[in-house]
Parts: structure tokens; sequence; C-alpha cells
């Protein structure tokens, strides 16, 4: 078994900053990819963005230029820097990992609880 536990997040004015943080924990042999979602009020959850072990990342639209992804693959530990928050930015963001646990050859995708951005204009 393997836990995501999310922090960061909060209530911003548009323009501000947050960093969110995602540490992941358990009977872990290694982390491949990891991501952060987003569930806006009322709306399916998406994509924000991706980074793999070795590093390659990729965006959505709506945040290239603004969020930017990285991690620490010594804590598997996951960031979000999001800059410039906007209003239409507010969402549950959640952390996702590709987890190969110590008991097992097979990849399970494990989701942290979620952390509440809001961004106020």
């Amino acid at each position: 078994q393997a836990q995501l536990v999310e922090s960061g997040g909060g209530l911003v004015q548009a323009g501000g900053s947050l960093r969110l943080s995602c540490a992941a924990s358990g009977r872990i042999f290694r982390v491949n990819a990891m991501a952060w979602y987003r569930q806006p009020p009322g709306k399916q959850r998406e994509l924000v963005a991706r980074i793999t072990s070795g590093g390659t990342t990729n965006y959505a639209d709506s945040v290239k230029g603004r969020f930017t992804i990285s991690r620490d693959n010594a804590d598997n530990t996951v960031y979000l820097q999001m800059n410039s928050l906007k209003p239409e930015d507010t969402a549950a963001y959640y952390c996702n990992g590709v987890v190969v646990p110590t008991y097992s050859a097979n990849e399970y995708v494990y989701w942290g609880q979620g952390t509440q951005v809001t961004v106020s204009s």
C-alpha cells in the first residue's frame, strides 16, 4: 500500500502564488509518473501537469507559463508552483502517482485526498 498526501492549498488573491506539495509514502519501490489534476466546482477532473521520473513535463494549455511541476525522486515528492493565479484556477487539486510497490512488479495508480485552492478576484 502507498499513500499520497497533499499540502499547500489555501485562499489567495488573483495574481498571487501558491505552492502545492504531494508526498508519496508506504511500501514503495519506485514512483514513475506523477501528476496534478484539478476539479473545479461542478466540472470534471482535468489534468493540470504531469512529470515523468526522468523529469519530462507536460502542461494543460490553460496553465502553461504560469505553473511549474517538479519532483524530488529521493523523497517521492512532487510540487506544483502556481504563479499569476486567476479566479478560474479555483478548484480542488489532486495529486496522482504511478507506483511500483515493493511487493509487486505491477504499477498501481494512487490519488491523494485533494487540497482546495481558492483564488479571489
